[in-house]
C-alpha cells in the first residue's frame, strides 16, 4: 500500500516539498526508497535517520586554512595539572602532546592560536549567578573555591606565545561576555577550530554559540576530553548532528 501510494505520488513529491535524501545514504538502509511522502513517515524511519546523523553525520561545509582559528579551551592547570584540584581531568593531561601538536601545527600555518581561560575576572560579579548552586561546584568538599581558578595559568607544555590572545572568561562558553567575536571577525575568520576541555562543558558550549553566532566549527574528537569518559562520545553525538564537523586531530591537521 505504502509502496503504491510512493510510486504513484513519484512525480509530484519533489514538487510539492517532500523529504528526500542523496541516494548513498540510503544504502543498505531499511527504507524501501530515498524518496518518502510527506505525512508517511514511520517511527522506526525517524528514528533511523536521527540514528544516522547522531553516528555517521559530516556538515557539507569546506574548511578554508585562511579562514580558521583555533581555540585551546581551558587548558589550565586546575583541568590538567595532576592530583592538585577536584576539577583535573585526567585525560586532558593525556591529550596534552595531541593537543601540542595541533598548536604547532597552526602556528606554522599562520592560523591564529586563541587560548580560553577561567580566572579572577570582575570579583566575580560577571559570572551567572545560579552558577554557585550546580553540583559541580563539588559542595560536599567544603572547598574555597576562590583557591583555584584565580590565574588562569595554561598548562605549561601548551603555553601561549607572546603575540597569542589569552581570554579570560566568565562561563562555560567562550563567547559569553568576551571579545572573542569580534576578535575573529576583527581577524576575518569564518571558522573555529576546538581543542581543549571539558568537551560537554566549556568545549562544547563554545561550539554551540560559535554556530548560533554564524561561524563553522571544527571539533577534535581526540582533542577534547571531559570528567566522565562515559560523556565524550554522546557529546560528539550531539554536536555532529546539529553543531559541527567532528574530525581527528590527524583529519584537521590534514585539512589545514
Amino acid at each position: 500500500m505504502r509502496e503504491a501510494l510512493i510510486a504513484n505520488n513519484a512525480c509530484s513529491v519533489e514538487k510539492a516539498g517532500k523529504a528526500r535524501l542523496p541516494e548513498e545514504q540510503w544504502h543498505g538502509s531499511q527504507f524501501e526508497s530515498p524518496m518518502m511522502a510527506e505525512g508517511h513517515f514511520t517511527e522506526q524511519e525517524v528514528y533511523n535517520l536521527a540514528k544516522r546523523a547522531y553516528t555517521e553525520g559530516s556538515a557539507s561545509f569546506d574548511i578554508a586554512p585562511e579562514k580558521c582559528a583555533l581555540l585551546v579551551i581551558d587548558m589550565q592547570d586546575e583541568f590538567v595539572r595532576p592530583h592538585w584540584t577536584p576539577f583535573w581531568v585526567p585525560e586532558a593531561t593525556r591529550q596534552v602532546p595531541r593537543i601540542k601538536a595541533l598548536i604547532e601545527h597552526c602556528r606554522r600555518r599562520g592560523i591564529p592560536v586563541i587560548h580560553t581561560a577561567f580566572a579572577k575576572t570582575h570579583h566575580y560579579f560577571d559570572r551567572p549567578a545560579a552558577g554557585a548552586f550546580m553540583p559541580n561546584r563539588y559542595p560536599e568538599l567544603d572547598l574555597r573555591e576562590s583557591s583555584f581558578f584565580e590565574e588562569a595559568r595554561i598548562w605549561h607544555e601548551l603555553a601561549p606565545l607572546p603575540d597569542e590572545i589569552v581570554i579570560h572568561k566568565p562561563s562555560y562558553g567562550a563567547f559569553y561576555d568576551t571579545p572573542l567575536d569580534t576578535i575573529l571577525r576583527n581577524l576575518g575568520k569564518d571558522t573555529v577550530v576546538i581543542c581543549g576541555t571539558l568537551t560537554n562543558f566549556c568545549c562544547g558550549t563554545t561550539a554551540r554559540q560559535a554556530y548560533e553566532r554564524g561561524y563553522k566549527v571544527v571539533f577534535g574528537s581526540d582533542v577534547t576530553a571531559t570528567d566522565d569518559p562515559d560523556m565524550q562520545e554522546w557529546e560528539l553525538k550531539v554536536l555532529r548532528k546539529g553543531f559541527a564537523r567532528v574530525l581527528s586531530a590527524d583529519e584537521i591537521m590534514r585539512l589545514l
